[in-house]
């Protein structure tokens, strides 16, 4: 079986964990530290602040914001649910607007009809590692902050600014699935001095000072005061190690998963009823996941029962992600039906991803380029 996705590690992220676990500091530490110096280097932003995942990041970053109840956070209707469920988190309201199907990322034009006086906050979403318009998305809501889920982005770019350093403030995921991995964990990227140094707190159970100015400072007696009411979202040492070594390979990961995406794109560019993803000239895309879209007009059989027919020849394939109106916790939440955000309901229908990692070999994209020629 060819699997969707799987991480490439090795020897290096062993060794990278016996500095930790020789020293004793295996919670966040001097490894993490240097993981944020790193990611925030490769991304260019001044500030990186590494969490236990990307749902927790976004939620530091709308709490440090001050969103509550009473506000409305925009995002696309279609992205995976931690997008959502972090603004209920702090009691605000969700507000979904539509995507546009060829890109899976939200709409502009419908970012600007669901402004409204109490909007505090646009999420754009990169899906699968390929940048918002963001021009068009602070055209159509202009003056609100926005927030990058860059869940899927380390490494991508829009008009040569990388991912994390487009919007107020962003949020990485270094789960197993994306382009580089901690197990589980995330980072924030934010340009803003203040909001950085309110995240920190934060993510310390509101520490005033850190573990690292507890332990290795001069006076042993010290322990911080606690002004704000904050969470435990802080990265294990172990994690920022490994972190290390797979940061050290994302030039290479996405330059591997380029390569690979063209392959794609030219050995089905005549499959009529596949259409492939498209990365606008501005952009750099970084390839989390290959996500086609099924033309259920052309194709030979329901979207469904061609990823049945794929897994039967040996081929892993996912949907895209879910539609998150469709879900049954928003849908009674919100009142919603599937039609009310169109574009959304039709990727949640007809979005595949098919195999792309950094383990696959010339003959693994051979066999699921074959799969999928020989279903007509």
């Amino acid at each position: 079986m060819i699997q969707i996705s799987l991480p490439a590690t090795g020897d290096e992220e062993w060794q990278a964990l016996a500095g930790p676990l020789g020293s004793g500091w295996l919670t966040q530490g001097p490894n993490v530290a240097a993981f944020e110096r790193a990611f925030a280097e490769r991304h260019g932003v001044p500030h990186a602040i590494a969490t236990t995942s990307c749902t927790t990041g976004l939620h530091l970053i709308l709490a440090a914001m001050g969103i509550g109840p009473g506000d409305e956070v925009i995002l696309p209707a279609f992205t995976w649910v931690a997008t959502a469920n972090v603004v209920l988190y702090c009691g605000a309201k969700v507000v979904f607007a539509d995507v546009d199907p060829r890109t899976f990322n939200i709409a502009p034009d419908a970012v600007a009809a669901a402004v409204t006086e109490r909007t505090r906050a646009v999420i754009a979403v990169h899906l699968f590692g390929l940048c918002a318009d963001m021009e068009a998305i602070r055209a159509a809501a202009p003056g609100i902050p926005i927030i990058e889920d860059a869940a899927c982005a380390a490494g991508a770019s829009y008009h040569g600014v990388p991912a994390g350093g487009l919007g107020v403030a962003a949020a990485f995921s270094f789960h197993p699935r994306k382009s580089i991995t901690t197990g589980e964990g995330g980072m924030v990227t934010t340009s803003d001095a203040g909001l950085a140094e309110h995240m920190q707190m934060l993510r310390n159970h509101g520490a005033s000072i850190s573990e690292e100015q507890r332990h290795a400072g001069p006076r042993p007696y010290l322990l911080p005061d606690f002004n704000l009411l904050g969470f435990n979202y802080r990265m294990t040492d172990l994690q920022g190690a490994i972190g290390l070594v797979q940061l050290s390979k994302l030039d290479r990961f996405i330059g591997e998963r380029n390569a690979a995406a063209q392959r794609y794109k030219e050995a089905l560019a005549d499959l009529a009823w596949v259409r492939t993803p498209s990365v606008p000239a501005n952009c750099t895309h970084a390839w989390q996941a290959f996500t086609c879209y099924i033309d259920p007009s052309m194709a030979p059989m329901p979207r469904n029962r061609i990823m049945e027919r794929l897994q039967d020849m040996g081929v892993s394939t996912r949907p895209g992600t879910h539609a998150v109106h469709m879900l049954g916790y928003y849908r009674q939440r919100y009142g919603l039906n599937p039609d009310d955000f169109p574009g959304a309901r039709k990727c949640d229908a007809h979005s595949m991803a098919i195999p792309l990692h950094n383990r696959m070999t010339g003959e693994d994209y051979e066999t699921v380029i074959r799969a999928l020629l020989s279903l007509g």
